[in-house]
C-alpha cells in the first residue's frame, strides 16, 4: 500500500480556468481534499448543507469570505491560517469578495463521492452531480452557528511542548486538524493507523515522510496522505523549524492525546 504524495502544483485538474483552479489532492471514502484557487469576486455556491458529511477548509493565501449558521447570516472573513469547518446540517456558502485572489484547501469528511460529482459538474453530467449530499437549507434554519468550527491563527488551543507546538484547529469527529510545528530533533517513527487517514500539508520548511519503506522529502505547498493500514512517520530534516497542517479523517481519538500530553 503506497502513500498519495501531490507536489507543489500537482493534483488531479477538475478545474483552470481564469476564475478558479480546482484540484483533487486525495479522493478516497474517509476525505476528499481539494485545492482551490478563486479569482477576486469568484462566487460559491448557494448556501446549503450536507447531511452525513462535514465540510470544512483552510485558507493558504488572501481572504475567503464564508456565510455560516441559519440563513448562512454569520459572515466570516477567513485569512491565512484560518480553518472553518461546517459539520453535518450547519448552514454555509463561500466567496472571494476581495480584490485579491483566495487560495484555500477544502475537506470533505467522509467524502460522500465529492470528487465524483466535481467530475460530473465538470462534464456537463448534472444528474450524476445531483445524487451528491448536497442540500437547501432545511426550513428550521439547520444546527445553531454555535456547532460550527472557527479558528483563527490568533485563538487556538494551543500546545507549546518542548521541540514543538501543537495547534487544535477542529476537533470534530469526522474530521480533526492540527497546526504543528516542529524542530529537527522532533521525529515520528514510522506507526500505521487501523481507523483513518493521516494527512499533511506542508506549510512551512522541508518533511521527510516515510511511506512504506520510502522516505519522500516534501517542500512547502506539498500534500501527503497515509491510507489506513500504511505504515508512515515523518521528521524534519532542518536546520529551522518545519510547520504541517495535519488532518485526521475521522479523528480517531487523536485530538484527545494531543490534549492528554
Amino acid at each position: 500500500m503506497s502513500g498519495i504524495l501531490r507536489g507543489p502544483g500537482e493534483g488531479e485538474v477538475v478545474f483552470d480556468e481564469e476564475r478558479r483552479t480546482l484540484r483533487v489532492l486525495v479522493d478516497r471514502e474517509e476525505l476528499t481534499a481539494t485545492w482551490f484557487r478563486y479569482a477576486p469576486g469568484e462566487d460559491g455556491p448557494d448556501p446549503h448543507v450536507h447531511r452525513r458529511h462535514t465540510d470544512a477548509f483552510y485558507v493558504l493565501e488572501g481572504e475567503l469570505e464564508l456565510g455560516l449558521g441559519p440563513g448562512a447570516a454569520e459572515i466570516v472573513r477567513a485569512t491565512p491560517g484560518t480553518f472553518v469547518a461546517a459539520p453535518p446540517e450547519v448552514v454555509h456558502t463561500f466567496r472571494n469578495a476581495s480584490g485579491v485572489e483566495a487560495v484555500f484547501l477544502n475537506f470533505h469528511a467522509p467524502s460522500m463521492g465529492f470528487g465524483d460529482m466535481l467530475r460530473a459538474r465538470r462534464d456537463g453530467r448534472d444528474e450524476d452531480a445531483e445524487r451528491f449530499d448536497q442540500f437547501d437549507p432545511p426550513p428550521n434554519g439547520g444546527r445553531p452557528l454555535a456547532e460550527a468550527v472557527v479558528s483563527r491563527p490568533e485563538a487556538t488551543e494551543l500546545f507549546d511542548r518542548e521541540n514543538r507546538a501543537i495547534a487544535i484547529k477542529s476537533d470534530l469527529p469526522q474530521v480533526s486538524a492540527f497546526d504543528i510545528a516542529f524542530d529537527p530533533e522532533f521525529v515520528i517513527d514510522p506507526h500505521r493507523h487501523d481507523d483513518h487517514v493521516d494527512s499533511f500539508y506542508v506549510l512551512a520548511g522541508e518533511v521527510d515522510f516515510t511511506a512504506g519503506e520510502d522516505v519522500l522529502r516534501a517542500a512547502a505547498g506539498t500534500w501527503f496522505s497515509a491510507p489506513p493500514g500504511m505504515r508512515h512517520g515523518f521528521r524534519n530534516p532542518g536546520p529551522g523549524r518545519a510547520r504541517v497542517l495535519n488532518v485526521h479523517a475521522p479523528d480517531g481519538g487523536f485530538t484527545g492525546r494531543v490534549r492528554g500530553g
